[in-house]
């Protein structure tokens, strides 16, 4: 069973800096040991390179074990990190599984050649949108960048419906961002492929040029905006979704500009490697990931939007079909280089 306990918002850190390795939370089955094998020869204990933090996909491991006996020895860290340590490790790597935060580093991996094909039956629980078009990876939850503005300083209909018209002077003085976040950074490779690298920088030059105020995460600008510090800010929608669940009267709303890198949803995901001996237990813990209980729990406690048909979004949540998303394949957002490259041309960083 998964509990449904909501994290402590004070703690939650998503940003995309280096993050040291954590130990594994479970020690690795004795190596000759035949305990813990399935029928088929294969080890009921996976190796999971994790991006997702503890405090969010523990209790999926915890389920996982009680539920199919499967037992996970987990590496926490950055999924940039991760993914350039399994590329390093490459066949050699102990991994079984890597478990990101974000469709970029799934994709960087994906394009070492380092995945695996995935079962069908797991990819097709998923929206083709939100796995790898070649198979290889398949989203677990996603989020959705939204402009966050506070409701007592400006109405949405002040707000305009292009990420790109932030970059007015109009907006001088009154803009948030956090450029060295890994979702934002996510958000700025989207626009590279979308609008072209000459609008992106354009557009980068223009906010900075605005004067914006710079956070290190999310939950900063958002309560910044609160405050009334800063008029609006780009953050992912869940910081608002879960402060207004525990406040209804908190002053920040959000919007979703049209179809452009500002309402971009990026996903986490789940892809084997191809180098595992695991790789049929592998497939039954994405199976888990995709349960109906896995993805309520992810729209329940940690109010992203579950990937599975038929599970609902939190009320506090816009959902997917309500705004328009711009049309970029998740798997193309890896070239992560570039997008630094950009941001420091700009002075964003």
């Amino acid at each position: 069973m998964i509990s449904t306990a909501r994290p402590d918002l004070l703690g939650r850190c998503r940003a995309a800096g280096a993050i040291a390795l954590a130990v594994p939370i479970l020690a690795l089955a004795a190596c000759g040991d035949d305990e813990g094998s399935g029928s088929d020869g294969e080890s009921q204990t996976l190796t999971v390179y994790s991006g997702r933090e503890e405090e969010y996909v523990g209790p999926l491991f915890e389920s996982l074990e009680e539920e199919t006996g499967i037992e996970a020895e987990v590496r926490y860290g950055d999924s940039a990190e991760l993914a350039a340590t399994i590329a390093e490790e490459g066949e050699n790597s102990p991994a079984d599984v890597f478990f990101s935060q974000d469709a970029g580093s799934l994709g960087a991996v994906e394009a070492e050649g380092l995945l695996a094909a995935l079962p069908d039956e797991v990819l097709d629980q998923v929206d083709p949108r939100y796995r790898s078009s070649a198979g290889e990876w398949v989203g677990t939850s996603g989020r959705a960048r939204v402009v966050g503005y506070n409701v007592d300083a400006v109405t949405e209909g002040e707000l305009p419906d292009s990420i790109l018209e932030f970059a007015d002077p109009e907006w001088e003085g009154r803009i948030g961002w956090a450029p060295t976040n890994g979702s934002f950074q996510a958000a700025v490779t989207a626009m590279r492929l979308t609008e072209g690298e000459d609008v992106t920088r354009e557009w980068l030059e223009g906010i900075v040029a605005n004067g914006p105020e710079q956070f290190s995460d999310n939950e900063a600008i958002r309560d910044s905006i609160a405050a009334g510090e800063i008029d609006v800010g780009f953050l992912n929608h869940y910081y608002v979704a879960e402060a207004r669940a525990e406040d209804p009267d908190y002053p920040v709303d959000v919007h979703f500009t049209s179809g452009d890198a500002g309402s971009l949803v990026n996903v986490a995901g789940i892809g084997v490697l191809a180098s595992s001996d695991n790789q049929e237990t592998a497939a039954e813990f994405a199976d888990h990931i995709l349960s109906e209980e896995s993805q309520s729990y992810f729209a329940e406690t940690v109010k992203e939007y579950p990937l599975l048909e038929g599970v609902e979004v939190d009320p506090m949540v816009v959902p997917l079909s309500e705004f328009e998303q711009p049309d970029v394949d998740l798997s193309q957002l890896s070239d992560l280089e570039g997008t630094l490259k950009l941001l420091e041309e700009a002075g964003a960083l």
